[in-house]
């Protein structure tokens, strides 16, 4: 719910999202997050409060962020055992049916389409499972979880294996996973009878392995910046990068930045 520049890092996930055509909304939340279920529910204090000032753009940009009634859905990780016991969570309300997997401290930048609608429409040529990915410094692959790379197919690869943060020297690719999935059903069974691996958590990366044996997974290519706002560096460059972007700040902050460096 950390604001980049004036708008919850939850909120740009979600319009990505929507971008994409995704059209329902799973979360999973866990002890203490109930803020999240009422910033995607109507504000009537706040909307009367408009009303009377007669703030007719704040409120048509906030009936713009309100998912369509019926479309949201919340259910609780009452344990935190890591990513792939998170997904499993989601198993009844997403059903039998592929699925796309946005981790919502992870911000996506790029002149063009969005990352998740740029998987949609590999997923639309290649079936399967989608993986985002993005290339990283060779001398770096140690600090990712990393794709093998397999023939092109569109503006993606197939990929032929995952090691989450292999040894250095031992990277079968540069290409890192950056938070961005699309997962056939059948990955919720085995993430039921998955043992803990890392950290003592049910990694999901674990669970996609097994998946792998049997069904095909491809990587697209995102050729934009992710920031991961679960950390601080990172939090502070999407800031800067979405600052910049905007017409009605730019040139402040431009200068802001400019006296700031100068003076260091």
């Amino acid at each position: 719910m950390l604001t980049v520049v004036d708008k919850p890092i939850i909120q740009y996930v979600v319009d990505e999202a929507l971008e994409a055509g995704i059209e329902h909304f799973v979360f999973v939340t866990g002890r203490n997050k109930h803020i999240i279920e009422d910033y995607f529910d109507i504000h009537f204090e706040l909307e009367q409060t408009l009303r009377e000032r007669s703030k007719q753009a704040e409120m048509t940009l906030l009936a713009g962020q309100l998912p369509k009634a019926g479309t949201v859905s919340f259910t609780r990780q009452q344990e935190p055992l890591g990513l792939g016991h998170a997904v499993w969570c989601a198993r009844e309300i997403v059903g039998n049916e592929p699925f796309a997997l946005l981790l919502p401290d992870m911000i996506m930048k790029s002149e063009g389409k969005g990352c998740m609608k740029g998987m949609i429409d590999l997923y639309a040529h290649s079936g399967g499972n989608i993986i985002a990915v993005e290339e990283c410094a060779p001398d770096q692959a140690h600090k990712y979880g990393i794709v093998g790379v397999g023939e092109q197919i569109g503006e993606g690869f197939r990929i032929t294996s995952m090691v989450e943060k292999p040894a250095k020297g031992t990277a079968p690719s540069n290409y890192f996973i950056n938070g961005r999935y699309i997962l056939q059903p059948e990955v919720f069974k085995i993430l039921e009878t998955q043992e803990r691996g890392a950290g003592n958590e049910i990694q999901l990366t674990d669970g996609m392995l097994k998946l792998l044996k049997d069904q095909t997974f491809a990587g697209y290519h995102f050729r934009g910046t992710t920031y991961d706002c679960g950390a601080k560096d990172g939090f502070i460059l999407a800031n800067v990068a979405f600052a910049l972007e905007r017409a009605d700040i730019r040139p402040t902050v431009e200068e802001g930045f400019k006296a700031l460096l100068k003076s260091l």
